[in-house]
């Protein structure tokens, strides 16, 4: 794999970080610095981690993790989705309840935007990447691109969403937002592969 395609891939992982970002970015309403890291750091992490992982266990593991690993990505996406658009027809004082900075909610998107992450780790084995040294750099580029486009994102959303965030019912495109990945990550591998 050239350092263009490496790069490529990067991107194209984070773009589900990116939008899940964006989400938040509108929900937080205004810039902090601590959360906003920790879940760009997170994400970035989740990102990296799990393309090693699925390298180690690719031989023992991949076809299992293969054949589900969409369906758990949009089981995860649908969930937070589902309540965040159920959240966003309830009354103001109940809308405030996801909370995007909640380390188990931030925990819970890394994981589900990294699950392709973990094949993108088994191809790797399949292409013939057999030492550390080899994983390494595509792994640390793309926790780098991941975490550098889920700060973009936050920013970008609280940007666009601080002011008009009540009248466009935040939550409720948030969650659209997330359920729209979930269906993009599960029509990719049913129908596209």
């Amino acid at each position: 794999m050239t350092g263009l395609e490496i790069w490529l891939l990067a991107i194209g992982l984070a773009m589900d970080c990116f939008a899940v970002s964006i989400a938040s970015g509108i929900i937080l309403k205004r810039t902090r610095w601590k959360p906003m890291l920790i879940m760009a750091f997170t994400f970035g992490l989740f990102q990296a981690i799990m393309p090693f992982i699925g390298w180690m266990f690719a031989k023992s593991f991949s076809h299992f993790i293969e054949s589900i690993d969409h369906w758990i990505a949009f089981a995860i996406l649908a969930f937070l989705g589902g309540r965040m658009i159920w959240e966003s027809f309830k009354e103001e004082e109940c809308c405030q309840l996801f909370n995007p900075t909640s380390l188990k909610v931030v925990f819970t998107m890394a994981v589900a935007t990294s699950i392709d992450a973990l094949a993108i780790g088994i191809s790797f084995a399949f292409l013939g990447v057999q030492s550390y040294h080899a994983i390494l750099s595509p792994i640390l580029i793309i926790g780098l691109v991941s975490f550098v486009m889920s700060l973009i994102g936050l920013l970008f959303g609280i940007q666009c969403g601080c002011g008009i965030a009540r009248k466009l019912k935040a939550e409720l495109w948030g969650g659209i937002i997330l359920v729209l990945i979930g269906l993009k990550i599960l029509i990719e591998h049913l129908f596209l592969q």
